[in-house]
């Protein structure tokens, strides 16, 4: 399987509900760095799993309407924690509609919280 990686950034606003979740029930900011791997079992003809350029720009035009939001304002997520394995869900699902008719065979997402902590979600195409 071969794979390209992208990666750019994302800086939101959001609560949680649950007690689960402590003191970040409360309003609080995340800025995560967001890595994006488009997958494909072979190179297509150009032997390119996906061309860079449209990977990056296509990541963040997904991230675009996230960024410096308070994601509790958007109806998107009424009554959704927005967690970081739930925005990586939701980041792959909007790229996956972006790439479908490209060949791949899957995209992973994945949001690293800081240098110690990430998630990742990863979807077949």
């Amino acid at each position: 399987m071969f794979s390209v990686t992208v990666r750019d950034h994302v800086m939101v606003a959001h609560s949680f509900r649950g007690e689960t979740f402590g003191p970040a029930q409360r309003l609080h900011g995340a800025t995560f760095v967001v890595d994006a791997t488009f997958r494909r079992a072979e190179l297509d003809a150009d032997n390119v799993v996906v061309d860079i350029g449209a990977a990056a720009s296509e990541l963040a035009a997904v991230l675009a309407p996230l960024n410096y939001r308070n994601l509790d304002d958007d109806p998107a997520f009424a009554g959704v924690n927005t967690t970081t394995e739930y925005l990586a869900k939701v980041i792959a699902d909007r790229l996956a509609e972006r790439f479908a008719a490209h060949g791949l065979a899957g995209i992973a997402v994945t949001l690293h919280e800081s240098h110690v902590a990430w998630a990742s979600y990863e979807r077949t195409l």
